[in-house]
């Protein structure tokens, strides 16, 4: 019994697979005269390959990403330094890549 529970613990194993990217920083223009910091935001999407070449969210997984993020604070106009981490999970039947960006958030100073 104790071998059959390795094994099934085994083949769960490799089923299902993931890793993490290291983060990439975008450079950006300073916060200008007329902007005001409003904290720090982050956004995240999900897209996966199904059967591994049927793609479903893909395309837009990095600006969707980008948009939530803004969205965290009301005003914000863009995001000063941000960074870009990827995350992939693989299964028996599709692959998935989940897309994180995070920043400082800027708005315009009133």
């Amino acid at each position: 019994m104790p071998l059959r529970t390795a094994l099934v613990g085994l083949m769960m194993c490799l089923l299902v697979v993931g890793c993490t990217s290291t983060p990439a920083q975008i450079q950006t223009a300073p916060m200008g005269s007329n902007e005001k910091a409003l904290g720090e935001a982050s956004g995240s999407s999900t897209g996966v390959m199904l059967l591994w070449f049927i793609p479903i969210g893909q395309n837009d997984r990095f600006h969707d990403a980008y948009d939530e993020a803004i969205q965290v604070h009301p005003g914000t106009t863009r995001l000063v330094n941000p960074t870009i981490t990827e995350q992939w999970f693989w299964a028996l039947i599709l692959g998935g890549f989940t897309t994180e960006v995070s920043g400082t958030a800027v708005g315009p100073k009133k």
